[in-house]
């Protein structure tokens, strides 16, 4: 009789515990793992595509130099910051590569503006095709921001809510909320390019 009540114990135990919360905040964080692999992938795919944009526009806007140099060292200080899943439980090293990538996106906004001057490149090809694929990129790039921000929005109200936050606190080592995007400021006002 004890050896039921004991085993019988053991199931109840196990099947509170596998409905805790616990799980959900392994799934949550994996997701968010995922997410940001996504979102690092879209950000490799735009920092593949700027050398190639850059020596277009080069033929064209050789005069254009200052622009041209912003975007390649917003590209190489890009590629200094070692994008790493683990990048995301560390604040600052997740700030710098944000306002990288910021940089990036900014210097790109004005090479795309100093194209608009000169109707020969525009009406180019190769311009027009790798234009196209870079605001193809920026979408992907928003879309994978917007996941990694859910999953993340998701996961710290699961930490900050009942039950989630007794199991986090107990069972769950990791129980910091994570980071989210914010947009720079200079990044929400339009670029402007002076002749």
């Amino acid at each position: 009789m004890l050896q039921r009540l004991a085993a019988l114990i053991a199931v109840l135990a196990t099947l509170m515990l596998g409905g805790c919360g616990y799980n959900d905040l392994q799934r949550q964080d994996e997701g968010i793992k995922a997410a940001w692999s996504e979102v690092l992938n879209q950000y490799q795919r735009r920092a593949d595509l700027v050398p190639n944009l850059v020596n277009t526009v080069k033929g064209y806007a050789a005069q254009e130099q200052q622009v041209l140099t912003e975007v390649t060292n917003a590209r190489a200080q890009v590629g200094s910051i070692r994008a790493t899943p683990e990048l995301i439980n560390d604040p600052v090293a997740f700030e710098k590569f944000v306002q990288a990538q910021n940089q990036l996106q900014g210097a790109l906004s004005r090479l795309l503006l100093v194209a608009e001057n000169y109707p020969n490149l525009k009406s180019d090809a190769l311009f027009r095709d790798l234009q196209s694929q870079l605001e193809g990129t920026e979408n992907r790039i928003a879309v994978a921001r917007r996941d990694y921000i859910e999953a993340v929005r998701q996961y710290n109200t699961e930490l900050r809510t009942f039950p989630g936050v007794i199991w986090a606190s107990t069972l769950y080592r990791n129980n910091k909320p994570m980071e989210t995007f914010t947009v720079a400021e200079d990044v929400t006002r339009p670029p402007q390019v002076k002749f």
